[in-house]
């Protein structure tokens, strides 16, 4: 017997929070980590949201009011751009606004903008790993939880509650995440100095 093919609204939305200050990459905030160049020539921004995208067509990505040049190269990597002026208290606040906008989704894979080696299999695998309105599911490798992680619909109102820095982590602490194991690199390595970008 065949399985049956997933259309796109069977499957999670993607959010890519893009509106960090990145100032352990540039303390002075004159270079934005996300618009410098990867060894191929592209940007981390448009490579993390090609990914994205690629894997999960209708994928937004957030980012803070003032950002002309980083939102063009998000929605050319792929994803619609959602500006949040609440986005600038961190990443939960970030979180809260890409939910925000698409808060009828069957879940949510949310993405890093800075971890541009992210696979697309992987990311499609947290996707289809979401079965279950309060499955959480995240990559996994040697006791180390990575990116991206998938929230099912359950979660909407513990997303929308999200404020600050913290992002979903008091979530992921205190609820089962279903492992997706791997060995690829991707998942745990991000942009954070200019050194990593080699």
């Amino acid at each position: 017997m065949t399985k049956p093919v997933l259309s796109q609204s069977d499957l999670p939305i993607g959010i890519l929070l893009a509106a960090g200050f990145g100032r352990r990459f540039d303390p002075a905030g004159a270079r934005n980590k996300l618009l410098e160049k990867l060894p191929d020539g592209r940007t981390v921004a448009w490579r993390s949201a090609r990914t994205l995208a690629a894997a999960l067509p209708g994928s937004i990505a957030v980012v803070r009011p003032g950002n002309p040049e980083l939102s063009e190269e998000l929605r050319r990597g792929g994803c619609k751009v959602v500006e949040s002026a609440d986005a600038e208290a961190g990443m939960g606040a970030a979180l809260r606004a890409g939910v925000t906008a698409c808060a009828d989704a069957r879940g949510w894979v949310v993405a890093l903008a800075d971890m541009p080696w992210l696979s697309m299999e992987l990311v499609r695998a947290v996707a289809l790993t979401i079965t279950s309105r309060d499955t959480i599911a995240a990559p996994w490798r040697d006791g180390q939880r990575g990116h991206p992680v998938g929230f099912g619909a359950a979660w909407r109102e513990e997303l929308l509650k999200l404020d600050g820095d913290e992002g979903a982590r008091a979530l992921l602490k205190s609820q089962p995440v279903t492992r997706i194991l791997t060995d690829d690199d991707g998942p745990f390595r991000d942009v954070d100095v200019p050194g990593d970008l080699k």
